[in-house]
């Protein structure tokens, strides 16, 4: 008698192959959405605080974060916190004499004057979710005037000027993403550079250098989740 054989056909395996590709399809698919949404997410955030800063430069002729008039012409409740007024967004007792962290005042000047979105009210020492917009990973951004992106803190320094830093915790390969997509690629150079800002909030982590970047090219094969970007004025 001749004896039944069990196991699957070509016709079976083959469909069964097929299903696993779709699959794994699916689901790189779905990674590369979802990198793609961060991505537009930070360059979307960069972009409109950016605007937000120029805007009320154009129409208090004054820095904010830096500005001395707040308390008189921006509506807060408690009153506004005045900035020293000298043209730089700075940390208290920095270089330009101020006498509040005005890194964390910008905040509370930006929203209040109705140029971005939520209300955060200035506390001195470190930022709070009250007190300071972050990022998509739940660490603070920082618009401030020093010399902390690129290759800082190699000497001699990059010229201080105001950025805009993205916040640690952001994956290597998203930075690079983002820097292909509005600058150069070029994680020290350009409007777009590595910064070495922890997050804020007084719990951060500095980016490694070496793990975010080789030379002029961020890593995006070996991603590193903690690095951070800042974009210059």
């Amino acid at each position: 008698m001749a004896q039944k054989q069990n196991g699957f056909t070509l016709i079976e395996i083959a469909i069964v192959l097929v299903i696993i590709g779709l699959l794994l399809g699916g689901v790189l698919k779905g990674q590369e959405l979802i990198q793609s949404a961060r991505v537009r997410n930070l360059i979307s955030q960069q972009d409109g605080i950016k605007a937000a800063y120029f805007g009320f430069l154009d129409r208090f002729r004054a820095v904010p974060g830096d500005y001395n008039q707040a308390a008189t012409n921006i509506s807060c409740t408690p009153t506004c916190t005045n900035g020293n007024n000298d043209g730089r967004i700075e940390a208290s007792g920095g270089v330009g004499g101020a006498t509040i962290n005005e890194y964390i005042a910008v905040w509370e000047h930006l929203s209040k004057a109705g140029f971005i979105n939520g209300s955060y009210t200035y506390a001195a020492g470190d930022e709070t979710t009250t007190s300071a917009a972050t990022n998509p990973y739940a660490r603070y951004l920082r618009l401030v005037y020093d010399t902390n992106y690129g290759t800082s803190p190699t000497v001699p320094l990059p010229a201080s000027r105001h950025n805009l830093k993205t916040g640690n915790q952001v994956p290597s390969d998203i930075l690079a993403e983002i820097d292909r997509k509005i600058d150069d690629g070029n994680p020290v150079g350009g409007t777009f550079q590595f910064s070495l800002y922890e997050g804020g909030g007084g719990n951060g982590s500095v980016p490694d250098r070496a793990k975010c970047y080789a030379g002029t090219a961020w890593n995006a094969a070996t991603v590193e989740p903690n690095c951070g970007g800042a974009s210059l004025f």
